[in-house]
């Protein structure tokens, strides 16, 4: 109770009402398939005394997903790391750095056995036994065979950690790979990708309430990620949605002649291929998504889109 009081006078001074938190609970709600009425016990979950100890890990990746996480309005980065995880270590957002840091990474790590949840951000590379990116004088490969198999469960940031994203794009001189490939056998925990260059953090909250609501992950798809965000392909829930009807893509939306050629599917918008919840969410507080602002979808979510799915302005 005291913590969720101590969340509530947090947001407060922040000039965010225990309205809005409730509305951002419903959003969470929704993201989740949940009815509005989970709303209430997802506040109350989230302002739950115990938090899960959060390792953050960075490999090969330009940091966008961190940004993403870090602008985001909902749900107040702060908020998230200092009321609903407790979060031991991420390099971009600690003060400190080098030896001190990497000593606090190791301490957490003993600290909490199997009870962390570790986050993994970017590609491992793993040619000549991973030299292509190294920490403190350790290999990514190293630290994620180190780190990740200790945890209780783990969350893969983006598409470069999920599946190799743009690090492991053609020709790939560093070999490097998702950090399920990367590990193989030697992974034995539960791992959740949350692909997206880069994903919306919804969808980083909705993984992390559904383990703390119903003490579990969530439900995964054949390629890892949480059906409630990636059970439906783009198109599916897209308003410039279309058919092929008569040689021509139609719209669903409206007349075929008010609405022929509304449908990017032409301009290689890769909707059809790609399994995403862009359209429902969207970013920037539901403002907006790439196709509602006329740009096709690239297919960021899918592995190996950078070389599956291109060229990205020519229909498949």
């Amino acid at each position: 109770m005291e913590q969720g009081n101590d969340l509530s006078r947090r947001l407060d001074r922040k000039g965010v009402s225990r309205r809005d938190f409730l509305k951002f609970c419903t959003i969470v709600s929704g993201t989740m398939g949940l009815a509005p009425a989970f709303a209430p016990r997802i506040a109350e979950a989230l302002a739950n005394p115990r938090r899960p100890p959060v390792i953050y890990l960075s490999f090969a990746e330009c940091t966008g997903c961190s940004e993403a996480l870090l602008r985001s309005s909902y749900p107040w980065i702060d908020e998230l790391v200092l009321d609903i995880l407790s979060l031991e270590y991420h390099e971009t957002l600690m003060a400190g750095a080098g030896a001190q840091v990497e000593a606090a990474k190791a301490a957490a790590v003993a600290k909490y056995p199997g009870k962390f949840i570790c986050v993994v951000d970017g590609a491992i590379p793993t040619a000549d036994k991973g030299i292509y990116g190294t920490i403190g004088g350790k290999t990514f490969l190293e630290i994620a065979g180190e780190v990740v198999p200790k945890s209780l469960a783990t969350i893969c940031m983006g598409t470069c950690a999920s599946y190799g994203g743009l690090p492991a794009a053609a020709p790939n001189p560093t070999g490097a790979k998702g950090l399920k490939d990367a590990l193989g056998a030697d992974l034995k925990v539960p791992v959740v990708n949350i692909p997206g260059c880069p994903p919306n953090p919804i969808n980083l909250v909705g993984t992390v309430v559904n383990y703390l609501l119903f003490g579990k992950l969530p439900d995964l798809d054949a390629k890892g990620r949480p059906l409630f965000a990636y059970g439906k392909t783009i198109h599916d829930q897209c308003p410039r949605r279309s058919h092929f009807e008569n040689g021509e893509f139609v719209t669903e939306f409206g007349s075929k002649e008010a609405r022929m050629g509304y449908c990017l599917y032409q301009m290689g918008c890769k909707g059809p291929e790609t399994y995403n919840n862009c359209p429902t969410v969207k970013f920037n507080e539901g403002t907006s998504w790439p196709v509602q602002a006329g740009h096709p979808c690239i297919g960021c979510s899918e592995p190996n889109f950078w070389d599956a799915l291109s060229p990205f302005y020519q229909a498949l």
